[in-house]
């Protein structure tokens, strides 16, 4: 074993032990509830645009990008278009160290706020033509069509599930995009942390404990088994948005 693989196996063992300790996992779930009283999660950018992202998962994203090298990353929910730009910016970077040359990052969002799109629309990343956004519904047959569509030409592809909520919807977009990840690629699927946070956590929002992205997960896993839950990415984390959100499709 070279010394390269020796560090590797330490740290997964390491990880391992992490991720068994229960006073760890404690002390992270009580930090991440403190914090989201003051939108932790939305004071943070990427090369200038806002993105509703812990730097935790930033960091897992770009070993996940490196890692699997996709050449089409799609994302439902856009927001400011911070995490369009990291994705795009990211695959820009692994094709500067030889890797996937060709490549592409598909948005969706119901509503794509006029300042949002004018604001990506006019970034150096976007300018350099490897973004596409679509406005409307993620869970519209119409849109799902589009999507598929879009996607038939690309041959390794990552899902990133990030709009609506609630489990219904979050159901309904993995059932519609999940299909169309590679194996050994992944679907990321968001805000599950929801089910770990206080019943009131969420009063103007249609989605909370028992309604999220964790409860459809859940769904979802029990009725596919070719994801599966990336547990060594939550016992690295720790603190993190999306806790048995990384799915990795095994088959």
């Amino acid at each position: 074993m070279n010394p390269v693989e020796l560090f590797q196996r330490e740290c997964n063992q390491e990880l391992e032990k992490q991720g068994a300790d229960e006073e760890v996992r404690r002390l992270s779930s009580a930090w991440i509830e403190h914090p989201t009283l003051h939108h932790y999660s939305y004071h943070f950018s990427w090369l200038g645009r806002p993105i509703i992202q812990y730097p935790q998962d930033i960091v897992a994203m770009q070993e996940l990008i490196y890692r699997v090298q996709p050449d089409l990353i799609i994302e439902t929910g856009i927001a400011h278009g911070g995490s369009l730009i990291l994705y795009a910016s990211l695959l820009e970077l692994n094709a500067l160290c030889g890797c996937q040359q060709n490549f592409h990052v598909l948005g969706i969002d119901i509503d794509i706020r006029a300042h949002n799109r004018e604001a990506i629309e006019a970034h150096p990343i976007f300018k350099r033509g490897h973004i596409t956004m679509f406005e409307g519904s993620s869970i519209e047959i119409s849109m799902v069509e589009r999507v598929q569509k879009f996607a038939a030409p690309y041959k390794r592809i990552m899902v990133l599930l990030d709009s609506n909520h609630t489990h219904d919807h979050v159901l309904a977009e993995l059932e519609a995009y999940a299909p169309l990840v590679a194996t050994g690629s992944y679907c990321v699927v968001f805000d599950t942390v929801v089910e770990n946070m206080q019943a009131e956590s969420f009063p103007d929002r249609p989605w909370g404990k028992g309604n999220n992205p964790m409860t459809a997960v859940d769904t979802y896993l029990a009725a596919h088994h070719e994801f599966v839950t990336d547990s060594i990415m939550d016992a690295k984390l720790l603190i993190s948005v999306a806790p048995k959100g990384y799915l990795k499709r095994i088959a």
